[in-house]
C-alpha cells in the first residue's frame, strides 16, 4: 500500500539485519513515526501498547519478537520465556498464538546455536505469507463489490461500511476487510467507504481514514451509531469487517460494536461479510460467545481521548465526570447466523463449519486424527 505515493509496509527488518522496524500506530493519524525494536521486551510492549495491532500484524510481530529474543538467549529456557512473554500480551487475537506455536515448532527441535538464523528466516516467511494471504483475500472479495456495482447498473458508486481498522495497518500489507476495496479502487470501480469512528480507541477515525486517504480511496467518517441509519435509507450496499478470531462454526470476534452493525445489516437486508486470513480461524472452538476470551482494556481509553490541537500539538482530555467508572470491552462476538459470508484467501464460504471445511478440507482430516 502507499503512503504519500510510496509503497510501505507495517513491519520490516532494518538495514542492520537484526533490528525490526515498525510504524508506531499510536501516533497516527497526526504523525507518521517509525520505531526500531531491538529485543523481546520492546516487541512485547509494542504489541501490548498497540503500537502494532490487528490480528495478522500481531502474529508477524510476535514472530519477529521471538527472533529478537533468540539474539539474547537461544536456550530452551530462553525460548520458553519468550513464548510466554509474547503470549501474555493480547488474549483475543488467535494469530498471536498461531505464530508463537509455529515458531516454537520450528525452533524447539534445533540446537540453540541454530535457532537464531532459523528464527529470523521463519519470521520473514510468516510476514511474506501474510502478504500473499491478504492479496488472496483481495481477489476473493473483489467479485462481491463487482456484483454490487452491477446491481446499480454501474451508476453512482458502491457504498461499503467497515468497522475498526482491517486494512494494511492491521496486517503486513494489503489488509483483510479493506483489501478487496483497494483492489476494486485500483481496478476503477467507484467505491466509497463509510468509516465507523470505532470508539473508544477510534481505529476507524484515526487509522482506516488515514490509510484510505493515503491511497486515494473516497471515504467518510461517521459516528459509530450512524451505521443503522444509513442502512435504513439504502446508503450502504454491503458491509465488510475483519476479525481477530473466528470459530470453526463461523462465529467472529471483532472490535466492539461489530455485533450491533451485523444486527442492523440483518434487519435491513444488507450483506454483511467478514474478511479473514486462515490463521485467524480457531478450529478448536465452536461457540464464540461462550468460548472466545474478550480482552478488557484500560478504562482510560473510554474516559479520555487524545487529538491534535488547532494551534498544533497533541493533547489528552477527559470526557466523563471525575469519579465515574468505565468499562472497556475491546471485542464482541457476532454469531454466524448474522454473517452473509466469510472472505478467505481461498474464496468466500458460508459462515458455518461445512462452509469453512469446503475451503479447508485438510482441517477435517487433521481434526479427525487428533
Amino acid at each position: 500500500m502507499k503512503v504519500a505515493g510510496k509503497a510501505m509496509r507495517t513491519i520490516w527488518l532494518e538495514a542492520d539485519g537484526v533490528s525490526v522496524g515498525i510504524i508506531d500506530q499510536t501516533r497516527l493519524p497526526h504523525e507518521l513515526v517509525t520505531l526500531t525494536l531491538a529485543d523481546l521486551d520492546q516487541a512485547a510492549h509494542a504489541i501490548r501498547a498497540m503500537q502494532v495491532r490487528g490480528a495478522p500484524l500481531i502474529g508477524a510481530a510476535a514472530a519477529y519478537g521471538l527472533a529478537l529474543a533468540m539474539r539474547h538467549d537461544a536456550s530452551d529456557a530462553g525460548l520458553d520465556t519468550a513464548c510466554a512473554t509474547l503470549m501474555a500480551t493480547r488474549p483475543t487475537a488467535v494469530n498471536l498464538r498461531w505464530a508463537i506455536d509455529d515458531m516454537r515448532l520450528v525452533l524447539a527441535p534445533l540446537a540453540p546455536a541454530q535457532r537464531l538464523a532459523k528464527a529470523y528466516a521463519r519470521a520473514a516467511e510468516i510476514a511474506e505469507e501474510d502478504v500473499a494471504i491478504n492479496r488472496g483475500i483481495a481477489a476473493a472479495g473483489l467479485p462481491l463489490i463487482e456484483v454490487a456495482w452491477a446491481k446499480k447498473n454501474k451508476q453512482g458508486r458502491v457504498d461499503i461500511l467497515t468497522h475498526c481498522n482491517a486494512g494494511w495497518l492491521a496486517a503486513v500489507d494489503w489488509g483483510t476487510a479493506l483489501a478487496p476495496i483497494y483492489l476494486a479502487h485500483d481496478r476503477g470501480i467507484p467505491v466509497h467507504v463509510w468509516v465507523d469512528e470505532t470508539r473508544p480507541r477510534n481505529q476507524g477515525a484515526s487509522l482506516t481514514a488515514w490509510e484510505l486517504g493515503q491511497h486515494g480511496v473516497p471515504h467518510t467518517v461517521i459516528a459509530d451509531n450512524a451505521g443503522g441509519h444509513l442502512m435504513q435509507h439504502g446508503r450502504v450496499d454491503l458491509c465488510i469487517v475483519g476479525t481477530d478470531r473466528t470459530t470453526a462454526t463461523g462465529d467472529v470476534a471483532n472490535k466492539i460494536g461489530t455485533y450491533l452493525k451485523a444486527l442492523a445489516a440483518h434487519d435491513n437486508g444488507v450483506p454483511f461479510y467478514v474478511a479473514l486470513p486462515s490463521p485467524t480461524i480457531d478450529w478448536s472452538l465452536s461457540d464464540g460467545v461462550r468460548d472466545i476470551p474478550i480482552e478488557e482494556r484500560d478504562p482510560k481509553e473510554v474516559t479520555e481521548i487524545s487529538g491534535a490541537l488547532t494551534g498544533g500539538g497533541i493533547a489528552t482530555v477527559r470526557l466523563v465526570p471525575a469519579g465515574s467508572a468505565a468499562a472497556n470491552f475491546a471485542f464482541d462476538v457476532t454469531p454466524a447466523r448474522l454473517v452473509t459470508g466469510l472472505i478467505t484467501e481461498r474464496g468466500v464460504s458460508a459462515a458455518s463449519r461445512d462452509g469453512l471445511l469446503k475451503l479447508f478440507p485438510e482441517m477435517k482430516e487433521k481434526r479427525a486424527g487428533e
